[in-house]
C-alpha cells in the first residue's frame, strides 16, 4: 500500500460510527491515505470526534455536510475537497437512500428520492471526477461504487432502492470502459448483507443461518476489499462488480 500514501479519498456517506463509510475512512486512513468525507444528518460532535481520530492516524482529514439529492451536489463536492486538500484520485460512491416500498406504496416520490441519491449522484460523481482527472497531472485513478446484490436475486419489498442501485452495476461497466484510457479503473462492491446502522437483533436472528462462515458481515470486510481495489496490487481489474458476502446464500 505504500504507493498509496500521499493519494487523497473522497468517500461519501460516513454519517455514523457503525456505517460502511466509516470503516472504509479508518481503513485507507491506515494505509496512509488522506480522507474527505461526506455526511447527512449526523451530530457535529461525533463528526468533529471522528475527524480526529482520522487525523491521529497521521494522515489530513477534512469532511463535509452535504444534501447529496442536490443536483448541483457532485460540483460542490469536488470544489470544496480540492481547495481543503487537493484533487483526489480515489472516489468511493458509498452514500444510499433507502426506504421499504413495495408495489403497494410505490409511487413517484419514493422513486425520485431513491434516484437523487443512489443513481444521479453516483453517475454525476464518476463523470465529474473523470473530466478534473483528465485535466490533472494524476496517472491513476479509482472509482469504486458500492451496490447490494441487486443482480444476484429479487429482493421484494424495496424496489425503489433495487431498481436504482441494480442501475449502478450497469453503469459501472460502461463507464469503466470509457474511462479506462485515463488510467481509471471503475469498479462496484457488493459486501452483501451487512451489519450496519439498518440491523435489529430480529434480522441478524434471520439471517445468521444464510452465512456458512457462521457470522454476519461487518462494515470492516467491506473496508478491507476496498482497501485492495484502491491498491496498485488492483490496477488491472476494472469493469468488474466484486460480491464479497461471505458465502452468503439467499433463498
Amino acid at each position: 500500500m505504500n504507493a498509496f500514501h500521499n493519494r487523497i479519498a473522497l468517500i461519501t456517506g460516513a454519517s455514523n460510527p457503525r456505517d460502511i463509510g466509516t470503516a472504509i475512512c479508518r481503513k485507507l486512513a491506515s494505509n496512509g491515505i488522506d480522507i474527505f468525507f461526506s455526511h447527512w444528518n449526523s451530530e457535529n460532535d461525533w463528526i468533529e470526534t471522528f475527524q480526529h481520530e482520522i487525523s491521529s492516524k497521521g494522515v489530513k482529514c477534512e469532511n463535509i455536510q452535504i444534501d447529496l439529492s442536490n443536483e448541483n451536489a457532485a460540483v460542490h463536492l469536488l470544489d470544496t475537497i480540492q481547495i481543503k486538500l487537493g484533487f483526489p484520485s480515489i472516489l468511493i460512491n458509498n452514500a444510499a437512500y433507502s426506504i421499504d416500498s413495495d408495489y403497494l406504496g410505490l409511487n413517484a416520490n419514493i422513486l425520485d428520492e431513491h434516484y437523487f441519491v443512489n443513481m444521479r449522484s453516483t453517475f454525476l460523481l464518476c463523470a465529474e471526477f473523470a473530466r478534473r482527472f483528465k485535466n490533472s497531472d494524476l496517472e491513476t485513478g479509482r472509482i469504486i461504487n458500492m451496490t447490494s446484490g441487486q443482480d444476484l436475486g429479487p429482493m421484494p419489498g424495496n424496489l425503489s432502492y433495487v431498481a436504482t442501485k441494480g442501475a449502478i452495476s450497469a453503469f459501472t461497466r460502461s463507464i469503466a470502459v470509457e474511462l479506462a484510457s485515463l488510467g481509471i479503473t471503475v469498479n462496484a462492491v457488493n459486501p452483501g448483507p451487512t451489519d450496519s446502522t439498518w440491523m435489529n437483533d430480529e434480522i441478524r436472528e434471520h439471517l445468521l443461518p444464510k452465512f456458512p462462515m457462521g457470522r454476519i458481515g461487518l462494515p470492516e470486510d467491506a473496508a478491507r476489499i476496498i482497501a485492495f481495489l484502491v491498491s496498485d496490487e488492483a490496477r488491472w481489474i476494472t469493469g468488474q462488480i466484486l460480491h464479497s458476502e461471505g458465502g452468503f446464500i439467499r433463498g
